[in-house]
């Protein structure tokens, strides 16, 4: 028997996917396999960094075996959601059918370039920011929700994780406080944060100075 879903918790964020899987795809795709593979390529790709994204058999196969695996990536190729190119050590590397994803396909092909396996662990699934702040700061309410919102758009996610986890730090559970330490950082440039001498004095920059209230 199949272990039971529990939920979905709402706090482990979303991923898009293109209107085509939607529209085209999901329609005609009758396979269990492919369906499989084509998700978590569109999954995987929107995770990648860089310029080409090319997926690689051992991408799939923490959950599918080899038969299924050969068996979904063929069906995927055929249908044309997958590109598959042949490198010269007879490896397949595929790519997402898209403008990137051809042109990446046409670059393995022509041999003027040579597709990396830097990316082939996933990545780690990184909490999201009300999930960080329910679990560091306090109960989400709509009006801190908003400011999530806000902060989300104008701070990088990494950035506002070592914030909350700076406020913690200093016992200082306030989103006031995590903001502050946010502005003074975007002031001084994000890639200065690391030099303060310790933890203690950065703390008492904000108790004795102008955002000593957010202590209260």
């Amino acid at each position: 028997m199949s272990k039971k879903f529990k939920r979905f918790s709402g706090k482990a964020g979303f991923s898009a996917l293109p209107n085509e899987f939607f529209q085209e795809l999901l329609g005609e795709i009758d396979d269990l396999n492919e369906l499989k593979i084509t998700l978590y390529a569109l999954w995987r790709v929107a995770q990648m960094e860089g310029a080409a994204h090319p997926l690689w058999e051992q991408d799939f196969a923490h959950f599918l075996d080899a038969e299924d695996l050969a068996s979904g990536l063929e069906k995927c190729t055929q249908r044309g959601s997958l590109l598959r190119v042949t490198l010269e050590t007879g490896e397949a590397v595929y790519f997402l059918n898209s403008p990137r994803g051809q042109a990446s396909a046409e670059a393995a092909r022509d041999r003027s370039w040579v597709p990396s396996k830097k990316h082939l662990e996933p990545p780690a699934l990184r909490p999201n920011i009300y999930q960080l702040y329910e679990e560091n700061i306090g109960v989400l309410t709509p009006l801190i929700a908003d400011a999530l919102r806000d902060a989300e758009s104008e701070y990088p996610p990494e950035v506002i994780e070592e914030a909350i986890a700076k406020a913690v730090k200093a016992n200082a559970r306030k989103w006031n406080y995590v903001v502050a330490i946010l502005k003074r950082w975007k002031e001084e440039g994000y890639g200065k944060k690391q030099n303060r001498r310790d933890d203690q004095k950065n703390r008492n920059r904000y108790v004795e100075g102008d955002y000593a209230d957010y202590l209260d």
